[in-house]
């Protein structure tokens, strides 16, 4: 059994694309959307491929059309691009990005897993990295083998007794220093963290047809060149 696992894709399609790899199962762990312009392809892929979903903080807010408060690079960035989301997602994927669950919990084989976006305390929002007492905090109740979780854009496999915390990273906008796609495949228990390189160019040049400032672009580049600007606070906006 072959499990794919993608997390924060944030409308890169030329990101997402570029992962080649069969699969059994795909899990996407939340926020398909925000941060580039491209979403409906990903929404499509995902809608098609991934057998069990779960919603992030980004799906939820552009499912709400919550407003965005354009503080610091990331929000920046997510309020320059919404708007285009609003233009070219139709109803049925608005309904999809708000209908899809908070957490899941499922076997696959013979082994149990736990999806959240963020943390099972906080299934959205939370933003933990790779602390270990905070995270045997968070799994005090939880009795599963695997908890997969994005939110950090962050590659993580954090051994706790018997559960194992997962992180791909993200597919979209990594932020670990590497700007290539990043995703994890489980396979007969073992995980294994793989990367795919892909045409930011393209990325960008999606974002200039669509009308986005410049200075957004020059930030958004700079971001997707270094993996992840080490200059930015990534966690208050993830």
């Amino acid at each position: 059994m072959k499990i794919l696992l993608l997390a924060d894709i944030h409308a890169n399609w030329p990101a997402l694309s570029a992962i080649d790899e069969s699969f059994d199962v795909c899990l996407f762990l939340g926020d398909a959307v925000d941060y580039a312009t491209d979403p409906v392809p990903c929404i499509e892929w995902i809608r098609e491929n991934a057998s069990y979903c779960v919603r992030g903080n980004h799906d939820h807010s552009v499912a709400q059309r919550v407003a965005v408060r354009p503080r610091g690079t990331f929000r920046q960035m997510a309020a320059a691009m919404r708007e285009r989301h609003f233009e070219v997602l139709n109803d049925e994927h608005l309904t999809w990005l708000a209908q899809m669950p908070v957490t899941q919990h499922l076997t696959i084989g013979d082994h149990s897993f736990l999806l959240v976006h963020a943390t099972p305390r906080d299934p959205m929002d939370e933003y933990l990295s790779s602390v270990r007492e905070e995270w045997e905090q968070r799994l005090k109740h939880v009795n599963v083998d695997f908890v997969c979780a994005g939110h950090t854009h962050i590659p993580m496999n954090l051994k706790l007794h018997s559960t194992q915390v997962i992180n791909p990273g993200s597919v979209g906008q990594p932020r670990d220093g590497d700007a290539r796609a990043a995703y994890a495949i489980i396979e007969d228990g073992q995980v294994e963290f793989r990367r795919v390189e892909y045409d930011i160019d393209r990325t960008l040049h999606h974002m200039a047809e669509c009308g986005i400032e410049q200075s957004v672009i020059r930030k958004a580049g700079t971001i997707l060149r270094s993996g992840g600007n080490p200059a930015v606070d990534s966690g208050a906006n993830a």
